[in-house]
């Protein structure tokens, strides 16, 4: 028996959340405190690995919020669940192109894993940047939080209905690594969370971030109290899904949710209908959420893309369109990524969302 597999074995029993937080963050055999998962060696790839042109994008994005706000002096930007780092390396190089804005600029990278941590701090390398647990540190200026892929991999709670009642979903282990899944009546704390929810009236298969939200409580106060908005890119659905999205995956290939404990990722698809509920309940202006495609496109990629591409052999120019297909096509990441942003700024229009 494995040793996260011994750990689990003293539960018997835990709730689906509880259970793949064990699996992704246990602090010695967890997923992402032992391997890195990103890339063609890992097990899945992000947009930053697939064109710089993603991370420029989001760079140009984030510089006209800071214009969008007069300038300040003293600007914020944290990345959610930074990876290896790739994508703050690409958007620095961008950024010291605008001397008056990366003059500004404080860059906070909020990362759990230790492991992920010392590969990013091999990848980024300025004095502008300060790794963080927590947001403690930042008491000055306006904050910028964005994440890429970082509220998927977050746990959540499942529930589903029957009879009319809803039980939620637990995994139940024994000694043998054996596990399977179980329905237990739902907690009353649960219950009223969820009916606060209009989003969620009528389903009959729930899937609350019970554990997200908790991890945007932080965030969401600092954009209270400084000013400033969160933009979060995820694959997801606003059309209720009434099914389990949960999915694990290993060498980037499907995997059983219950094989390779700690050795394969595991997701689920974000809700972004609920997402936007969440932050307008916290009085944050929510802007409609938008597909990965239209935003990309919206903020110029194709024009960006054509402009550097003048100067490629064809097979460069090949390779370069080949990957933008992956970003923007409707079968690939196009349609199934979505982008949301909230916040609290009084520009009446966010660029890449109109």
């Amino acid at each position: 028996m494995k040793n996260l597999d011994k750990i689990l074995s003293n539960y018997k029993n835990l709730p689906m959340d509880e259970f793949y937080k064990h699996v992704l963050y246990n602090k010695k055999y967890g997923y992402y405190f032992k391997k890195n998962p990103i890339g063609k060696k890992g097990d899945f790839v992000t947009s930053p690995g697939i064109t710089f042109l993603f991370s420029e994008i989001i760079a140009i994005w984030i510089i006209s919020l800071w214009e969008s706000l007069n300038k300040p002096k003293n600007f914020n930007v944290i990345e959610l669940g930074p990876g290896t780092g790739q994508m703050s390396k690409a958007m620095i190089y961008v950024f010291k192109k605008f001397p008056k804005f990366y003059e500004s600029l404080n860059i906070f990278l909020y990362e759990k894993s230790l492991l992920l941590k010392s590969i990013q701090k091999k990848n980024v390398n300025d004095k502008k940047v300060k790794w963080v647990s927590n947001f403690k540190l930042i008491n000055n200026g306006p904050v910028i939080f964005f994440g890429n892929e970082f509220f998927d991999s977050i746990p959540i709670k499942q529930f589903e209905k029957n009879n009319n009642k809803l039980f939620e979903r637990r995994v139940e282990i024994n000694n043998l690594s054996n596990y399977k899944i179980s329905l237990k009546k739902i907690t009353k704390k649960n219950q009223i969370q969820i009916k606060k929810y209009k989003t969620l009236r009528n389903a009959n298969f729930i899937e609350f971030p019970k554990l997200g939200f908790e991890e945007l409580s932080e965030v969401i106060n600092k954009i209270k109290n400084l000013s400033g908005g969160i933009m979060l890119i995820d694959y997801g659905y606003i059309k209720q899904k009434n099914i389990s999205t949960i999915q694990s995956v290993k060498s980037h290939k499907k995997n059983n949710l219950f094989e390779n404990i700690g050795e394969a990722d595991i997701t689920s698809l974000v809700n972004f209908k609920l997402l936007a509920e969440h932050f307008t309940k916290n009085k944050l202006k929510v802007e409609k959420t938008v597909t990965q495609s239209f935003f990309l496109k919206r903020m110029g990629l194709i024009e960006r893309a054509e402009i550097i591409s003048k100067n490629m052999s064809f097979k460069d120019k090949s390779d370069l369109y080949f990957r933008i297909k992956r970003l923007l096509d409707q079968n690939l990441m196009g349609e199934l990524f979505k982008v949301i942003f909230a916040g609290n700024i009084k520009k009446k229009k966010i660029l890449g969302f109109s």
